[in-house]
């Protein structure tokens, strides 16, 4: 066994994923300990997986209850020093995830030590960037060294429980999207350094939402969305203007979430609902908090 296999738990949330995508996931890893935290509450999944994988943990939640809660879920369980946090829709390889580990300790300050992303086709994916404030968008940093930046996508990022425990873990309002914007915001805060490692390789794919019915999944995207951003900028005090933006337009998604209802354009009315349902959640937020 890899000795870094002694000190890494790999966590790993679920969605309706595909059993081969799991799977190859998995067999990358399969000599550390995994902690897997299934929001779909899949039996059948489970079945499969440890029929093949040792599973320390394998919990199944009755609802989805959103990455953040799920995350948090398995982070509070694990027993090492240093946590993986893994999407189930990359692969990285042992080797890469025990230069992540040696980087973590060599870097003084380290919070975070995280991958570069290559897509299937082994081309440089979006890895990170500026905060959202910034307003500057993602990056596909083409790098000749390590680099420490501002946010990074949590899809492999390796840290300490004890640091992610006193951070107050993921903030478990955001339900997708933004967690890991927010995460990093915090980090940043505390003086502390997030390292996006040269040498340290994944595939990462960026998975889509995986449910089936496309109307349901038109309202959770956009849902998600529109809540998990506007609270981003709430947390830092910066919502006001879109919050302004959004409320100008809110009579309008009414208008035509009926209109598209009756005309039978589905996509569209279900769009405009969800985005208004959104923005009165987000406002009996802003009230509680008042």
């Amino acid at each position: 066994m890899n000795s870094s296999a002694n000190e890494i738990t790999i966590t790993i949330v679920l969605y309706k994923e595909k059993t081969n995508l799991v799977f190859s996931c998995l067999e990358n890893i399969k000599n550390f300990k995994i902690i897997i935290v299934d929001n779909a509450n899949d039996i059948s999944l489970k079945k499969k997986i440890e029929e093949k994988f040792k599973i320390h943990k394998y919990i199944l939640n009755k609802k989805n209850y959103g990455v953040t809660i799920a995350a948090n879920q398995a982070i509070r369980i694990c027993d090492t020093e240093y946590i993986l946090i893994l999407a189930a829709d990359c692969l990285i390889s042992v080797k890469d995830i025990s230069i992540l580990l040696e980087s973590h300790k060599k870097y003084k300050g380290c919070f975070i030590t995280s991958p570069t992303y290559y897509d299937k086709d082994s081309k440089l994916s979006p890895n990170g960037g500026s905060l959202p404030e910034k307003n500057l968008g993602m990056d596909i940093l083409n790098l000749e060294g390590d680099v420490c930046v501002e946010t990074i996508i949590d899809a492999a990022i390796l840290l300490k429980k004890e640091d992610i425990i006193e951070l107050g873990l993921y903030d478990e309002n955001f339900f997708l999207y933004y967690s890991d914007f927010d995460l990093c915001r915090r980090i940043l805060e505390k003086k502390k350094s997030i390292i996006q490692i040269f040498e340290a390789k994944a595939q990462h794919d960026h998975g889509e939402i995986k449910v089936k019915n496309f109307l349901k999944k038109i309202f959770i995207r956009n849902y998600n969305f529109t809540f998990d951003e506007l609270y981003y900028f709430f947390k830092i005090n910066k919502h006001h203007e879109k919050i302004k933006k959004l409320k100008k337009k809110i009579p309008k998604y009414i208008t035509k979430s009926i209109i598209n209802l009756f005309l039978l354009r589905l996509g569209q009315s279900v769009y405009y609902f969800s985005k208004t349902l959104a923005f009165y959640r987000f406002n009996k937020l802003i009230i509680k908090n008042k």
